[in-house]
């Protein structure tokens, strides 16, 4: 009946009476609260965009750095630094290390450069060790102004007003500086007026090259074309004969007339002459060579044509 507050189960128990409770402290609230953006894939340690982003930095790190072309340059070891200065290598600064032991080579280094007004400056190793990748440097160091590059335009007008036939050398698929500095010494002993280079892909004029040219390259100008193809266009407009290198070419050294303007392109003993470089060239020449010996090194075989024309040049 309503109201018996004594029929079974009407009366609260003890104990059980609501009320009060012990709270959660806030847990509930803050587990609700904002935990901010989402961390990208590759910075969540346990996802694989993260593994793969370490992977590719461990990858960059072993690979090359970019050379800053404005940055000096810097000859290490006394062999190499006492050949560049015999050569003229135009250096600005002669670094040697506190306390180091002198020989033959360090005391001829240090009067080469007395001599031309050379900075000679005392370093620790650890500085010289910094200019160094390998820390192999003799306790001698070089320090070489990066090369100044002519405009192919320029050094084609530069050919053209010496009052006679412009003779020059473009490299293709050059990419060994030993390569650049020898034919820069053929060029500069066979009377040619200059050499030209591709931005890209291309060996460069560092101390390296500048060694193997024994001093020619302060004397021959060197030109970088961005567009090698189009430079030979150019310059085949200008009334030159662009003529390739290549063992299999269509005409022989012999027959060819070299006393007129001419522009001998020079490629890889590997890859030879590239595909557009290849169209471009007006007459493609073979060496003659008795033997089993299918090519030439590209610095000799570049001497060899430049002093066959210089042969005919003096004989025309």
């Amino acid at each position: 009946m309503a109201g018996n507050s004594k029929r079974k189960g009407a009366i609260r128990k003890s104990g059980t009476k609501k009320g009060q409770t012990v709270g959660s402290g806030g847990q509930r609230r803050r587990g609700l609260e904002a935990r901010g953006a989402t961390p990208k894939a590759e910075d969540r340690v346990y996802h694989a965009a993260h593994r793969r982003k370490v992977a590719a930095q461990k990858q960059a790190a072993k690979r090359p750095r970019r050379k800053d072309d404005d940055a000096p340059e810097y000859v290490l070891g006394r062999n190499p630094v006492v050949e560049c200065l015999r050569a003229g290598v135009p250096a600005t600064a002669l670094y040697l290390v506190t306390g180091v032991e002198a020989d033959e080579r360090i005391t001829e280094a240090v009067g080469i450069a007395g001599a031309k007004g050379i900075s000679i400056l005392e370093v620790t190793k650890n500085e010289l060790d910094r200019m160094s990748s390998n820390g192999l440097h003799q306790g001698i160091g070089l320090q070489v102004p990066p090369y100044v590059y002519a405009h192919p335009e320029d050094l084609m007008a530069q050919a053209i007003a010496s009052g006679q036939p412009p003779l020059l050398v473009a490299l293709d698929n050059i990419t060994d500086p030993r390569n650049l500095g020898a034919v820069i010494r053929s060029v500069a002993a066979f009377g040619g007026h200059g050499v030209l280079i591709p931005q890209r892909r291309s060996a460069s004029v560092t101390a390296v090259a500048w060694r193997t040219s024994a001093g020619a390259a302060a004397r021959l100008p060197v030109a970088q074309a961005p567009n090698l193809t189009r430079t030979l266009k150019d310059w085949a407009k200008a009334g030159a004969q662009i003529v390739g290198l290549d063992t299999e070419g269509a005409v022989s050294l012999d027959e060819y007339d070299g006393t007129g303007p001419t522009v001998i392109v020079v490629g890889s003993e590997g890859k030879g002459l590239s595909r557009l470089v290849r169209e471009t060239c007006d007459s493609v020449l073979a060496i003659p060579m008795a033997g089993d010996v299918e090519s030439l090194n590209a610095s000799v075989a570049a001497g060899v044509v430049l002093a066959d024309f210089a042969r005919q040049r003096r004989q025309s």
